[in-house]
């Protein structure tokens, strides 16, 4: 009789841990990738939402900030391990969206941030005003260059939604000054070695180039790199994104400003959106993280500081490495 209470017992107490196990809430986010400041900044901030919720965050990215193919795979694993919501921001608006509709299916409520994506069954978009920040670069570069000369684009790829929403940003404002000539966009592919070729390609077909919009990390990085290469000082620079590099950049005079997001504010949002639905809550349909021009002499200013340099550490410290 003893045997069979001490076997009730230990059953029980199974039964109770699994129980508690498959009532744990466990939201995936998958950023565009993993290893930039930025995506580490969106972990953080998700790592906060998560820890003021009670739930586990499930971080996976690709190598490749380009590859969709391998986004598509980790969305559909998450929806296999049947978890109990998704925060994506999707590499390409329109391969993503059959992954994302599977989700929903599946009863996994899911937010999208940084990008946007072709299909409405989301229950929150957060995400910096891009165009607005493509606005904010082409009056600062037209301000610089005394409102005449060649200027061209630095981009990311097509098919991104939040970088193509900056490129027509830049573009639509350029045009209000008939003395600056568009030259196009150029494409990097997330590689800065790529972007690097394609500034000095444009560098060598008009020597009187006079400025640059670079409008992501990778391709700021490379053009940096191409107008060092050159000593070109005399081509002015507006960049989109951070990095201690960059910031190292604007402070020597080879990037003239940068329009920060605050990426933080993105992971926190788009997570807390997910985790309010859980509870029967309605988040915000959509959620403007904001943007902001900063210039060498802002670089001293507390709230720039605050928005350069986050303390991450305390929420990404003893989480696991990224899988890729």
């Amino acid at each position: 009789m003893r045997r069979i209470l001490i076997l009730l017992a230990a059953t029980l107490i199974v039964a109770t841990i699994a129980c508690k196990r498959d009532r744990t809430i466990r939201v995936g986010v998958v950023p565009k990738g993993a290893n930039h400041i930025f995506w580490q900044t969106v972990h953080a901030g998700a790592i906060k939402a998560g820890g003021e919720y009670g739930a586990e965050i499930e971080w996976n990215a690709p190598t490749l900030e380009v590859d969709s193919a391998r986004q598509i795979e980790i969305v559909d694993s998450m929806v296999n391990k049947q978890l109990s919501a998704l925060v994506l921001a999707p590499v390409d608006r329109k391969a993503l969206v059959a992954p994302v509709e599977r989700a929903v299916a599946a009863g996994m409520p899911v937010a999208i941030f940084d990008s946007d994506i072709d299909t409405d069954k989301r229950v929150s978009f957060v995400a910096t005003d891009n165009k607005e920040g493509g606005r904010m670069a082409a009056r600062r570069l037209a301000e610089i260059i005394g409102g005449k000369g060649k200027v061209a684009v630095i981009g990311f790829m097509a098919g991104s939604a939040s970088t193509m929403e900056r490129e027509d940003g830049f573009i639509e404002e350029i045009r209000k000054y008939p003395d600056i000539q568009m030259l196009g966009i150029k494409y990097g592919m997330a590689d800065r070695a790529k972007s690097m070729a394609v500034t000095e390609n444009l560098m060598t077909a008009h020597s009187d180039l006079a400025g640059l919009f670079a409008d992501n990390e990778s391709s700021s990085s490379g053009c940096v790199q191409a107008l060092k290469g050159r000593n070109a000082r005399q081509i002015k620079l507006v960049a989109f994104d951070a990095s201690d590099q960059l910031i190292r950049d604007l402070k020597d005079g080879w990037i003239d400003s940068m329009v920060v997001q605050n990426p933080f504010k993105m992971g926190y949002e788009s997570t807390k959106a997910v985790l309010m639905k859980l509870k029967g809550q309605d988040p915000p349909k959509q959620l403007d993280s904001g943007a902001t021009l900063v210039k060498p002499s802002d670089l001293d200013k507390p709230e720039i500081k605050q928005l350069l340099f986050p303390d991450i550490q305390q929420y990404l410290s003893g989480t696991p490495a990224e899988k890729h």
